[in-house]
């Protein structure tokens, strides 16, 4: 495939996923390869896709109401690096923290390698600090006047 349809297969998962859960976990056997390996924002690696489905379910369980604004994408070969906004609520545990019903938004930057039309790896890195001062588990630097 080449780098334009790779960027469209990204941005088609990316769409699919601002739809809700059950669109999402939908798409990801049609997109995702079997022996996906995901590097993921908090240092976690999820082989396989079962597990990235996992992953995937716990995700909108902590956030049922995600939405992801693509801020750039850039696709060369078979690499497509997508950065966004995140926006959602926080309405179930996460990383062992309990539902706060706060609102977040942070940023996260994405590399997906693409082969024969499925993702085979990826790689998040995310605004970790941001996202746990949102939720009041790191508390924010105060402003000296």
């Amino acid at each position: 495939m080449s780098a334009k349809e790779n960027k469209a297969l990204v941005r088609r998962f990316v769409e699919e996923s601002n739809k809700g859960k059950a669109a999402a976990m939908a798409v990801l056997d049609e997109l995702w390869a079997p022996d996906i390996v995901y590097h993921g924002g908090g240092g976690e690696e999820i082989r396989g896709l079962k597990a990235y489905k996992q992953s995937t379910s716990d995700g909108y369980n902590a956030c049922p109401d995600p939405h992801y604004a693509i801020d750039d994408m850039v696709a060369e070969g078979d690499k497509v690096a997508v950065r966004f906004t995140f926006s959602g609520t926080h309405k179930g545990e996460f990383g062992g923290i309990p539902a706060t019903n706060k609102k977040l938004t942070f940023w996260a930057i994405n590399i997906y390698r693409v082969v024969d039309g499925k993702v085979v790896e990826g790689w998040e890195r995310a605004d970790t600090l941001g996202i746990m001062q949102q939720l009041g588990v790191v508390p924010t630097a105060k402003k000296e006047r």
